[in-house]
């Protein structure tokens, strides 16, 4: 199975969409967003926040979306260059946003960090969710030029 994953990745340019269906798929994207930070110039430490992010919010697409697929986008402004993600599954969406974002709140068990907690580790950090429809949420990181 894992390398059926592996190979419906999709690469073009500075985009790749990688699927989220296994624990294999989180490490595989943890790499290539270590791999776009590190080839962009970004430090450990902004590497290291990136890459926690994008594992907390693959595992909750995985764990409460049943599933889904990143989107992995290098980005270049005029003054500046990132990276940006966007974690997309057809889950049964956030009941209630306000209380899923807040910190020590979990509905399966765990820290009740994985929102919050990207939230505060990228630089921008949007969510669009609604019952029944699934839920989409991007992040970005940043690095002025």
């Amino acid at each position: 199975m894992g390398n059926e994953s592996f190979s419906a990745r999709i690469t073009s340019g500075d985009n790749s969409i990688l699927p989220l269906k296994t624990d294999e798929d989180v490490v595989r994207l943890r790499k290539q967003v270590r791999d776009d930070l590190v080839a962009l110039g970004f430090s450990l430490i902004e590497q290291t926040k990136m890459v926690t992010a994008a594992s907390e919010l693959a595992r909750n697409t995985l764990r409460y979306g049943g599933g889904g697929e990143a989107h992995v986008s290098r980005r270049h402004d005029n003054d500046r260059t990132g990276v940006e993600l966007r974690f997309i599954d057809n889950g049964p969406g956030i009941a209630n946003l306000e209380l899923a974002m807040t910190d020590g709140y979990t509905s399966g068990g765990g820290l009740g960090l994985g929102l919050s907690g990207a939230k505060r580790l990228a630089d921008e950090f949007q969510i669009d969710t609604e019952p029944g429809k699934g839920t989409t949420v991007r992040i970005a990181k940043w690095k002025m030029l």
